[in-house]
């Protein structure tokens, strides 16, 4: 049985499509919630003709991925799961990876583009990596970025059924 889920977003429709799926299991089965937020690091940048370097501003998107998990997670807790959020910064198949073991989670659940063959060697896959490198079962939800646009727009008792 599982008690600890760990659920990687990226800000996307497309990430979040898997929450009503996890919500509806999680509540009656009681397993906790974590959502995580991976932000890369960007090195420093020199602009052109203007002579200064752009310096990427952690703390801030630190903040706003803080921001972005804990109202989702005041969302889902009015459902009756019990979540936790966790910003990292790093390599996101890494930092889930690391999360995973952190957090003693049991299962890793998370959307895919279900890429295969070229689009999967040009963008790589994250979804891919986690489920080679974790030591849990990794689940997965195949998505487009229009039926996750689709599934936000229906209520969660739909969203979930279809």
């Amino acid at each position: 049985m599982f008690k600890r889920v760990i659920i990687p977003l990226d800000g996307s429709e497309l990430a979040e499509s898997i929450l009503p799926f996890i919500i509806q299991i999680a509540g009656p089965l009681d397993i906790e919630v974590t959502l995580v937020r991976v932000l890369q690091p960007v090195p420093p940048e020199v602009v052109e003709g203007v002579g200064r370097v752009m310096i990427d501003d952690v703390g801030q998107r630190q903040a706003e991925a803080q921001t972005y998990l804990a109202d989702l997670a005041t969302s889902i807790g009015t459902s009756g799961v019990r979540v936790r959020t966790d910003v990292r910064i790093g390599v996101p198949v890494r930092e889930i990876v690391e999360c995973v073991r952190e957090r003693d989670a049991d299962l890793v659940a998370m959307t895919t583009h279900g890429r295969s063959g070229l689009g999967r060697l040009l963008f790589g896959s994250v979804a891919e990596a986690v489920l080679r490198q974790a030591d849990v079962p990794v689940f997965f939800l195949r998505q487009t970025e229009k039926q996750a646009r689709a599934a936000r727009a229906m209520p969660p008792a739909q969203a979930v059924a279809r």
